[in-house]
Order: C-alpha cells, then sequence, then structure tokens
C-alpha cells in the first residue's frame, strides 16, 4: 500500500488534491493562520468534533497556495479544557494539517463527560486559535435539550447579525439545515431593494472557487462566533454546490467534477467526522444522533439522492409524472435507513433535521405545487407519514431550512382532508440573510394559509429558531431581526409555538409583530418560493 492509499483509506486525503504533503513544516507563516476562526460538531455523549483551517491569507486566488499556505503538511496542536483559560486541560494531542484538505483539521475527540461544557483551542507554527466553547451530548435521562437552527446565508443579502445573537442564546448545540454558502456571482440573484455587500468572486466552478467562497464566509465575525460558542450539526442543500444541482444543463461530466469540488469544499468547512468524508463523486451527511432518552436527531440529506422533479424549481400543475409512486427525494437506502431509525429509537422526540418544505402547499389558481420540495415527491412522503401513523412514531418534528422565510404547519395523515389525523409538526425556519430585510406579511399569504388549513403562521424576516425540547413539551420561538442590510439589528421574538407530549398540533404561545414593521411586503418578496 503506497503512502496515497494509505492516506486515502484513512480518511485524511478526500476528492483529488493538486499536490501531495511535504514533510511537516516548523517554521513561522506570513500571517495570523487562524483567520477562519475555529469550530465544533457533531457531538456524541462521549465526544465531538474539533475544526479549524490554517489560512493566513483565507482570499488567495492561487489553486497552488489556497489560504495563503504552500503545500506542506503543518504540525498542529490542540488542546480542550474544562475552563476558558486553559488551567485545566483534560484533553490534548497532535495532528496535522495538510494542503490536500486545505489546511483544515478534523479531531474527533473522546472520553469526554457526557453533557459537559469544554473550551478548546489550537497552537500552530507559534500561534494559539480563538478559544472554542463546545458541550458534548447527554446520555441516559435527560430533562432539558436546547437547541437553534438556521439556513441560508447569502453573503451579498445581508449582515450575518442574527447568528450574533444566536451566540448569545447559551444552546446545547446548533443545527444548519444548508445553503451556508450561495455559489452565485454579485448581482445575479440581488436582494429586493439591493444587496448590502459583495465579495466580488465569480461564479463557484471548481475546487479553488468553492474554497475561496467558503473563506468570505467564514471571515464574517458574526458567523464566527455562533461557530465558537456551541457544537453544530450540519447538513447541506442546493447552493452548497448550485441551485438545484439535480438538473445540471451542460456537460453532465464537466458537472459531476463540479460537484466533487463542491462537496470536498464543503467537508474541509465544516466540523463533521470522517465518516462523511467524500469518497469519489459522493459525501454522505445523513446520520443520526442522540440526546439521551430526550430526543433522536435524524439528519437527511434530500438533494443528493432524489430523482429528478417533475419541473425544476418553481411551480407547476400537479402531473402524473409528480404521481409515481416509485419517485423519492431521499433515495431508497436513506428511505429504509430513516424508517428503520424512527421505528427503533427509545427517544421521547424524533427530530427529523432536512432542507425543503415538506407539509403541503397548494398555491393558487389551485393544484399548484412547488416541485422543488416535497410537493413533488408526494408519494415518498405519503410513505414517511404512512410510517408514522402505522409504527405509532412518538412525537415527529421536522425542521426545516430553504424557503427564506417562517412558518409552522401541522403535518396530516390526508393534507387534502383537514380532519385526518395530526401526525406531527413542521418547523420552518426563515434565512440568516437570504432575500434582504423582511416584513411581517405579504399580500397573498392570507389566501395561502386559508387554502391549507395545516399551515398555521407565516412570517418573511430574517433570524432563527430557538427550540427548548423537554419530556413534556416542545417550545419553538421564532427569533427574527428588523433588518440585515446594515449591521447591529436587536433580535425579537415574533412568536412561539408548544407542542405537548404525544397530543400531536401546534398551541400558538406568543404572537408578537415587530414595533413599526411593515405589514405588506412588496412584490418582490417570494413567499418562500426561492431556496
Amino acid at each position: 500500500m503506497d503512502r496515497r492509499t494509505f492516506l486515502s483509506s484513512s480518511g485524511l486525503i478526500v476528492g483529488t488534491g493538486p499536490y501531495l504533503s511535504r514533510p511537516a513544516r516548523r517554521t513561522r507563516l506570513p500571517g495570523q493562520p487562524f483567520r477562519l476562526g475555529v469550530a465544533s460538531g457533531d457531538p456524541s455523549p462521549g465526544g465531538v468534533v474539533l475544526w479549524t483551517r490554517l489560512a493566513p491569507d483565507p482570499l488567495d486566488p492561487d489553486p497552488a497556495t489556497p489560504g495563503g499556505m504552500t503545500p506542506e503538511a503543518v504540525p498542529v496542536r490542540w488542546e480542550i479544557a474544562e475552563d476558558e483559560l486553559f488551567r485545566t486541560i483534560v484533553q490534548q494531542g497532535d495532528t496535522v494539517a495538510r494542503p490536500e484538505l486545505a489546511h483544515s483539521v478534523h479531531v474527533e475527540v473522546s472520553g469526554l463527560r457526557p453533557g459537559h461544557d469544554y473550551f478548546y483551542r489550537f497552537r500552530a507554527v507559534g500561534e494559539i486559535s480563538p478559544v472554542g466553547r463546545t458541550r458534548t451530548a447527554p446520555n441516559q435521562t435527560v430533562r432539558t435539550v436546547k437547541f437553534g437552527f438556521v439556513s441560508c446565508q447569502m453573503y451579498e443579502h445581508g449582515f450575518f447579525t442574527a447568528y450574533r445573537h444566536l451566540a448569545d442564546e447559551d444552546l446545547d448545540v446548533i443545527l444548519h439545515l444548508g445553503d451556508y454558502i450561495y455559489e452565485y456571482r454579485p448581482g445575479v440573484y440581488p436582494a429586493p431593494g439591493g444587496d448590502a455587500r459583495s465579495h466580488g468572486l465569480p461564479t463557484a466552478m471548481n475546487l479553488t472557487s468553492y474554497r475561496l467562497r467558503h473563506a468570505v464566509y467564514r471571515t464574517d465575525p458574526d458567523l464566527q462566533a455562533a461557530h465558537a460558542a456551541a457544537p453544530w450539526i450540519v447538513t447541506w442543500d442546493d447552493h452548497d454546490v448550485a441551485d438545484n444541482y439535480l438538473d445540471p444543463r451542460g456537460d453532465p461530466a464537466a458537472f459531476l467534477r463540479r460537484r466533487a469540488a463542491a462537496y470536498q469544499a464543503y467537508y474541509e468547512h465544516m466540523p463533521l467526522r470522517g465518516s462523511s468524508a467524500p469518497r469519489g463523486r459522493e459525501m454522505r451527511v445523513f446520520r443520526r444522533l442522540g440526546y439521551g432518552d430526550l430526543l433522536d436527531l435524524h439528519v437527511l440529506d434530500t438533494r443528493q439522492y432524489r430523482n429528478r422533479p417533475p419541473v425544476p424549481g418553481g411551480t407547476t400543475l400537479a402531473s402524473p409524472e409528480r404521481d409515481d409512486p416509485r419517485r423519492s427525494i431521499l433515495g431508497d437506502a436513506q428511505e429504509r435507513w430513516l424508517t428503520d431509525g424512527l421505528s427503533t429509537s427509545g427517544a421521547r422526540w424524533q427530530i427529523i433535521a432536512q432542507q425543503v418544505f415538506f407539509s403541503q402547499r397548494e398555491f393558487a389558481p389551485g393544484d399548484m405545487f412547488q416541485m422543488d420540495s416535497w410537493d413533488g415527491y408526494p408519494a415518498a412522503r405519503t410513505r414517511l407519514l404512512k410510517t408514522i401513523a402505522e409504527r405509532r412514531i412518538r412525537n415527529p418534528v421536522v425542521l426545516t431550512g430553504d424557503v427564506h422565510s417562517n412558518w409552522a404547519a401541522e403535518l396530516k395523515a390526508d393534507f387534502n382532508d383537514p380532519d385526518s389525523a395530526t401526525l406531527g409538526t413542521e418547523l420552518v425556519g426563515t434565512s440568516i440573510s437570504s432575500g434582504g430585510d423582511g416584513s411581517d406579511w405579504h399580500k397573498d399569504t392570507g389566501t395561502i394559509l386559508e387554502d391549507n388549513p395545516h399551515l398555521k403562521f407565516f412570517d418573511n424576516h430574517r433570524g432563527y429558531v430557538r427550540c427548548t425540547v423537554t419530556p413534556e413539551n416542545l417550545q419553538a420561538d421564532f427569533r427574527v431581526v428588523p433588518y440585515v442590510r446594515r449591521p447591529g439589528a436587536p433580535v425579537h421574538t415574533r412568536a412561539a409555538f408548544q407542542v405537548a407530549t404525544d397530543k400531536p398540533g401546534l398551541r400558538q404561545v406568543l404572537d408578537r409583530p415587530l414595533p413599526g414593521a411593515p405589514s405588506v411586503a412588496g412584490p418582490t418578496i417570494e413567499l418562500g418560493l426561492e431556496g
């Protein structure tokens, strides 16, 4: 077994790097190497992943020196402590930042106390990283879990102010449901009212350009603060590669190379375990994480394995192809994995974290559906709802991003029959910045809620959702900011809903419009039709 084969089989090389590592480097770099911050992720009862990337010049466009690093491997020291001053270091070790992974490191720490706070940092070439805080997952009996979920952060559309507030929430974990980056060049998809800022980069097409795009986003101080405040659990959506990317135009082989590059850059910049490292043109991000007897978290991938939508993007009338019972948004293997996991879980709450709108949304003039969502795959949705009903899955809650607006919905056995059984709940979170400044309402939203009585709430501001889960109750607080086109916005709880254990359905406990917020949005607001 030669060196490349060994490193590849060990998960230390992914994709097809442009060079092999030279011997580990011990000299100083031309600048501070931790400019992209630190992160942790995928917490387990005894462990967590620690992440950083060495990049003294994050926006260096030269493919031979990504991040301003030359092609040498660099030794990195990691430390994890009980206190922020690192007086009580509980574990430490050495790893290597390799150019094949853009000098990113993914340290999988084990042997920690369950449900416990820790602080971590890195050392390299005489420099010390910022300090991050993480929290391992609890085991056995768990009384409370607090998490937030976010999605859709288009750099040009606004400032990431919501992340600064999210960092102050003292959460056990943060879930990111996709569209961490947007692949467009500036100006292709401007925000209503105009873009707030520009990264000045061309459309991401290859490994170098995807690395640069991630680096731009990672330099944002509010995003860095949220990563350093709590562990993250991430999954992707379409813009992490390309808009509605299962239906590419042009050369299919060229697109597969582009997708492989996007997958590798995504792994390089996320606190993921080696089990999620790309293998050729594929990368597995669906996985399951547990929080004792309280909740199991099923993280889905609705992009990589789906059948092609009947109509790429947008909405269309129902069609025979849409109703084909063989069609799946998850793929057969992931469907079985989800069904088995839901059926065998002993946890009180089943949290399904995924990308696109799950509940049916019928748009005027009737029988119009968004094909990019689960509405384009109604047979797959019916199979999952049937599993929930027949196997009496306890307390399923679907978490969704993608649509740049807040919604709350009840999952019905038959969405066309309002009197059919309520089987669970869907919480749809708005974007961090995508869509620009928002509003409380849209002129057509009342009609959509009236035509879809299982949809209970809509709001079009930017922000995140904060959830508190106990054995008796789940409460979701829709936290929003009044603007993103300039920094410094305050945060406000727009609405709150509760779901009681073993009583499917939503109970609204707070409805508080933003003071002075416009009640009707302009015609450019898209009602969450664009992910």
